[in-house]
């Protein structure tokens, strides 16, 4: 069943090329001294409103979709964020209905309903909202400044549409392009539930002629593919990306886990020439049937050169010790792996270095960066990276505090302590939760907080226990 919106494209009648953006409402505090000391930057997009169904016809100029909605209750809500009462004096005329694609969880479609209309020359708007370009957009969007305004995704999608990507997408797939030049495509992938598609992400930029130095980049290419985690049926589709992108191509991978990197060996015969960077962690458990060719391992303190544009390689273990992240500098827009997920929390793995110490303080770097966009590999964008990286501490903290309250109530055993944790949790999900408790129990170890009588000893036995527990529920 999808899912409405409206955005409103409403222009300036003094100046046609001008349009109205409303400064967004952030999330709201954490009450908390430490996350509300991180402040995502002012971020400016189309006013919205969410549609309801209707039981009459939608009838809008230049519309010719079939659409039971009701507009004019959404038009109220959307003039409302402007100051402005409804008014009839408004003509408002289709632009295009997009359909986001699929990132899950849920197979649920959000479809946005653009229109355009013209403010009359009396009527004025609030404080909160200001004329704009797609000039400035553009600027604001790569030319990005540490604690400047940002752009949001609706103003990409609307007036800054592109026409076609610059490169060909199988009919089958859909593409989300925010920011501008960075590609997300869903792809049904062998990831954990809720999700069951892994964002394939793809630069295609037009060769920006930038004249760097040649030593300065560990890898230059004239497009790059980052995870390419899909199922063997999307392999077609996956190969046909790879043949619409120039033959000079880099891959790059966050980790090893299959759902992102599945799709290597389609890449390499797809085009035996591209050149694989990975952490040498990630290279030694990518199999050799995935990938042959040649690789580059990369460690974090490296940048990337992609037809003109640069990209930053940052060191993010914590899920895995070989894990990595990837920074476009001129977007300012950071792609973290399966660090965060669309929904809910990671889960970290323990037989591949998961490490939480480490997630924390990735986690911290990660603020330290002040990305304009964080880009996961599960779900949807987030455009509160701040709030969002804050959320993941809250939480990670919340849960290691209700662990030691387990213990120190006398829950010895694995089995126990996942009990305790997540009894609000549906069970199916307590053996991926298994791994992160395990991970905080070291944690606390690392702090020294455990009671000096839990036995470490008795807690590893009850390990190997606990999915045989688990299965007799």
């Amino acid at each position: 069943m999808a899912t409405y919106k409206v955005a409103v494209m409403l222009r300036n009648p003094k100046n046609k090329e001008q349009f109205v953006v409303v400064k967004q409402s952030p999330p709201p505090k954490y009450e908390d001294q430490e996350y509300d000391s991180y402040v995502d930057s002012d971020l400016w997009d189309l006013p919205s409103a969410s549609l309801s169904l209707s039981s009459t016809q939608l009838l809008l100029k230049g519309c010719s979709h079939n659409l039971n909605l009701d507009l004019n209750s959404a038009l109220t809500k959307v003039l409302g964020q402007l100051g402005i009462s409804f008014t009839s004096l408004i003509e408002w005329t289709f632009f295009k209905l997009e359909e986001e694609p699929n990132f899950g969880p849920g197979s649920f479609s959000i479809q946005t309903l653009y229109i355009t209309g013209d403010l009359p020359p009396n009527l004025h708007f609030k404080d909160n909202c200001q004329w704009t370009c797609k000039e400035t957009c553009i600027s604001l969007l790569l030319q990005v400044k540490p604690g400047g305004h940002r752009v949001g995704p609706l103003v990409v999608n609307g007036p800054l549409m592109q026409q076609s990507h610059s490169f060909k997408l199988p009919p089958t797939l859909r593409c989300q392009e925010y920011p501008l030049g960075v590609n997300i495509i869903p792809m049904e992938s062998t990831t954990a539930k809720p999700f069951h598609t892994t964002n394939l992400i793809v630069f295609a930029p037009p060769n920006n002629h930038v004249n760097y130095e040649p030593t300065q980049f560990v890898a230059h290419g004239d497009a790059m593919i980052v995870d390419p985690g899909c199922r063997s049926h999307f392999n077609k589709e996956l190969a046909e990306i790879v043949s619409a992108l120039p033959r000079k191509l880099i891959v790059f991978v966050t980790h090893h886990h299959r759902d992102h990197v599945d799709g290597l060996s389609t890449i390499q015969k797809s085009n035996p020439e591209a050149c694989l960077l990975a952490h040498e962690n990630t290279m030694r458990r990518i199999q050799k049937d995935d990938w042959s060719s040649g690789y580059t391992t990369v460690c974090g303190a490296e940048e990337i050169c992609i037809g003109g544009e640069k990209l930053r390689i940052i060191s993010a273990p914590g899920h895995t010790d070989g894990h990595l992240a990837l920074l476009h500098v001129s977007t300012n827009s950071l792609i973290v792996g399966d660090h965060c997920v669309g929904q809910g929390s990671a889960v970290l793995d323990i037989t591949s270095g998961g490490n939480m110490s480490d997630y924390f303080q990735t986690t911290y770097n990660f603020m330290d960066l002040s990305p304009n966009t964080l880009i996961s590999m599960h779900g949807r964008i987030n455009l509160w990276p701040k709030h969002m990286l804050c959320g993941y501490l809250k939480n990670r903290r919340n849960r290691e505090d209700t662990i030691l309250k387990a213990i120190e109530s006398g829950s010895n055993t694995l089995f126990d302590i996942v009990a305790y944790t997540y009894a609000d949790v549906d069970r199916s999900l307590w053996v991926h939760a298994a791994s992160n408790v395990r991970l905080h129990v070291d944690h606390l170890d690392h702090q020294k907080k455990l009671p000096k009588d839990f036995s470490f000893g008795n807690f590893n036995n009850s390990c190997s226990q606990f999915a045989i527990q688990v299965g007799k529920l």
